[in-house]
């Protein structure tokens, strides 16, 4: 299949090969994979710019890369190795005659500082940025100890800033080396932020100065583009909705008690909170229906959203439902409930279910956002999801939303429905993410690039 670029994507090609930096914001589903590989091919055999790849991604995205580079008809003359498995294999791989080398980011470290073969690549791909928008981890300090030898470099994110502007520090040091932002985050912080939420010397957050993220988005501009998908493609509909219910006295009593008390004790069993983080998570899972005792135990507290999610699939009529769940004992009374009223699930969590829901042959479907944010292409199996437990990170959010609302979807409208435990965390979770993504959305908006 021959690739034909958008005017979009032929735009970001071609910024890629005209800048030796570039950081390349897409919404999901708009071609990053394929751009850059056309942006390499130019390089590598075109111009002669380039001699040896390396792509860092998600460890399930490496079969997207793989797949596109045998995909398209431009670029069948590069060859690649994916650098995975196990650490014999891995040296294999790199050992390979390869233009472009695929490795996940988890073995960027070993690459670096214990694969004992000299680090020679003279192009560097970061398949989502944002998982190098910490700059104490092992990933980013490896990479960075080998940034200046790396002569062209490409950030590729949907999500640059999912927690705030404070990520763009370290994803943008790694691509310029604190050319634009900074070398050190604590200037960082001093130039553009001041002290939020404090505890004596301990500061918990901080709020950008005015006019600071104007001038953020002035650094980083010139090697910065960043398209949506609604203004270049025949995009469908996104319909977002709440689907309210509402816990009984007594249930909220115990609610509130666990709040309170960062107790909640059964004849059997106690709920335990230690601290803020873990109450927030104990009340989460409260919120949909069950909680880990301190024991590992379950108990649980309702069934509302079991209901709801119950009522939803029987209104579908049989139409598919992708299924959002992010605790283990979710997925557990999810399946529980579908076996009872007698309704054909599967998770997806391999290419055999990946492959039958987009042949429609599921009319329920489970999925994780942890492990489906990136590399999935969900499109052709259904247009509806619904969030029976909201994560807080609005990157797994916005990844998982995007496997349906994508280039492909064959329906004019893509429905999210989540459910919404009234009175709960499960509300400041919706409003917390429709905060981030405000953030968010005024950095693309900011670099958008006009064509």
């Amino acid at each position: 299949m021959r690739f034909k670029p958008h005017n979009y994507q032929q735009f970001a090609i071609d910024f890629i090969t005209n800048n030796p930096i570039a950081a390349i914001l897409l919404d999901m589903g708009m071609g990053k994979t394929a751009i850059t590989l056309m942006a390499i091919q130019y390089l590598m055999y075109e111009t002669f710019e380039v001699s040896k790849v390396l792509v860092i991604c998600p460890l399930r995205v490496t079969r997207t890369w793989r797949d596109e580079i045998q995909k398209w008809e431009q670029l069948q003359g590069l060859s690649y190795s994916i650098v995975t498995g196990t650490a014999t294999q891995r040296k294999k791989a790199l050992a390979a005659d390869a233009d472009i080398y695929i490795i996940n980011r988890e073995n960027v470290p070993w690459l670096v500082d214990r694969s004992g073969v000299p680090f020679s690549f003279d192009m560097v791909v970061i398949d989502e940025l944002s998982s190098f928008k910490n700059h104490q981890t092992a990933r980013h300090k490896a990479l960075m100890k080998v940034r200046s030898q790396i002569q062209r470099i490409v950030g590729l994110t949907g999500t640059p800033a999912s927690q705030g502007l404070m990520d763009l520090f370290a994803e943008f040091k790694v691509l310029d080396m604190g050319q634009r932002l900074g070398r050190f985050i604590g200037q960082y912080r001093l130039n553009y932020f001041r002290p939020d939420k404090v505890n004596g010397n301990i500061v918990y957050s901080y709020k950008l100065l005015p006019g600071a993220e104007e001038k953020i988005y002035e650094k980083i501009q010139d090697i910065t583009i960043s398209m949506k998908a609604v203004d270049f493609l025949d995009m469908p509909e996104l319909i977002s909705n709440e689907y309210p219910v509402y816990l009984d006295e007594t249930e909220m009593d115990k609610y509130e008690s666990l709040k309170k008390d960062l107790i909640l004790s059964t004849p059997e069993h106690e709920v335990t909170a230690t601290n803020a983080a873990s109450l927030v998570n104990k009340l989460s899972q409260m919120a949909n229906g069950a909680v880990y005792t301190d024991d590992e135990n379950i108990i649980t507290f309702h069934d509302k959203k079991l209901d709801a999610l119950e009522d939803i699939i029987e209104s579908a009529n049989g139409k598919p439902i992708l299924v959002a769940y992010w605790f283990k004992h979710d997925y557990q009374r999810i399946v529980a409930r579908l076996n009872q009223i007698g309704v054909k699930y599967m998770k997806i969590d391999s290419d055999e279910s990946i492959t039958k829901w987009n042949n429609r042959e599921i009319p329920v479907a489970l999925i994780h956002p942890a492990s489906a944010g990136h590399g999935l292409n969900l499109q052709q199996g259904g247009n509806t999801m619904v969030w029976f437990g909201i994560t807080w990170s609005l990157e797994l959010y916005q990844q998982c939303v995007c496997r349906l609302y994508r280039q492909g979807q064959t329906e004019g409208t893509v429905t999210i429905i989540h459910l919404i435990s009234k009175g709960t965390i499960d509300e400041k979770i919706m409003k917390a993410l429709s905060e981030k993504d405000n953030t968010q959305a005024s950095l693309i908006d900011a670099v958008k690039a006009e064509i």
